[in-house]
């Protein structure tokens, strides 16, 4: 059983898999492809499409100074923004992201 090489292929097999009308899993054996592989493209095409959110992009974080409260910084994702200051801790970070993802 040979593995998914690309997203392409693994649309044309979906789609392949769709049209026949038979399981992914029946499909795949009969056409030597692993079907664990195909499942999990499947699941993570899935999810691709099913994002409304732009897709992430890196941003620089600066620093801002304002005369003596230490460094604060600005995370913007979208139309939400997150102001940390210098002492934040990593753990609060982790639960706003996780909030602003289930949004």
């Amino acid at each position: 059983m040979r593995k998914i090489d690309d997203d392409r292929e693994a649309r044309a097999f979906l789609k392949a898999a769709k049209s026949a009308g038979v399981p992914l899993k029946t499909w795949a054996r009969t056409h030597g492809i692993d079907g664990r592989s195909l499942n999990a493209w499947r699941i993570n095409l899935g999810r691709t499409r099913t994002l409304t959110s732009p897709k992430p992009r890196l941003v620089e974080l600066v620093p801002s100074y304002d005369g003596g409260a230490g460094a604060s910084y600005v995370v913007r994702v979208a139309d939400a923004s997150i102001e940390l200051g210098e002492d934040f801790r990593e753990e609060t970070l982790v639960r706003i992201v996780r909030a602003l993802r289930s949004c």
